[in-house]
């Protein structure tokens, strides 16, 4: 994975003008370039897939499309596109349903300018992003799901894709809930190189995010010691 060229492209979904358009604001005096904004869910849609962002700041209730559907189609469209969750709702079942949508990270709008502006940098490079409470939430129901049956990869297959000793390692550290920045000082190896593992391992397992990623460890006991 090549290194970012150029600024961040963001694109904000919000029905409230005058939130959206300070939100956009932030961004873009910090540097970020500030593709698109929306004001309804079947206009981000639109939008989105013509402007192409790098990272979707998203606020769930909207008018003509929920923001979990919007999540949905994008990211199901393109895999690539992280979306950070941008709410008033701090209700756990809001927070796992953006999650199971395909969501990286989920703040509240509570959160400070500051806040805001390192979310949307670490939801850019794919760390997952969650106001402070609510990753242990988060990763309790990757436990949750994982327990359920799915449509799991064939991994007795005789062409099983098969995982460097690294790339299994980094796959346990991110099933244990682990930031890429955490797994980076754990190993001693660079944020950018945890990067490419994982998405090293998407690819062998044809994977499309972190969710399903920590779906696989789980089923296979690699959050495990």
């Amino acid at each position: 994975m090549t290194q970012q060229q150029g600024p961040i492209k963001v694109m904000v979904v919000d029905d409230h003008p005058m939130w959206r358009d300070a939100v956009a604001r932030d961004l873009a005096e910090s540097g970020f370039e500030v593709v698109a904004t929306a004001g309804d869910g079947e206009q981000a849609v639109r939008r989105a897939r013509a402007a192409a962002p790098d990272v979707l700041v998203l606020d769930l209730n909207l008018p003509a499309k929920p923001g979990v559907q919007v999540c949905k189609e994008l990211v199901g469209a393109d895999p690539k596109l992280r979306v950070l969750v941008l709410s008033a709702s701090g209700e756990h079942a809001d927070v796992l349903e953006a999650v199971k949508s395909g969501a990286t990270g989920y703040l509240l709008k509570s959160a400070s300018t500051g806040e805001l502006l390192d979310a949307v940098r670490r939801t850019a490079v794919g760390d997952p992003v969650f106001t402070p409470g609510l990753a242990g939430l988060v990763l309790g129901e990757y436990r949750r799901l994982a327990a359920e049956p799915g449509p799991a990869a064939d991994t007795d297959a005789p062409d099983a894709p098969r995982l460097t000793d690294r790339e299994t390692e980094v796959l346990r550290l991110v099933a244990k809930g682990l930031s890429y920045k955490q797994i980076a000082e754990r190993l001693v190896i660079s944020h950018r190189t945890v990067q490419n593992h994982v998405q090293n391992t998407l690819g062998k397992l044809q994977l499309h995010n972190r969710v399903e990623l920590v779906r696989y460890a789980i089923e296979r006991g690699l959050d495990e010691e």
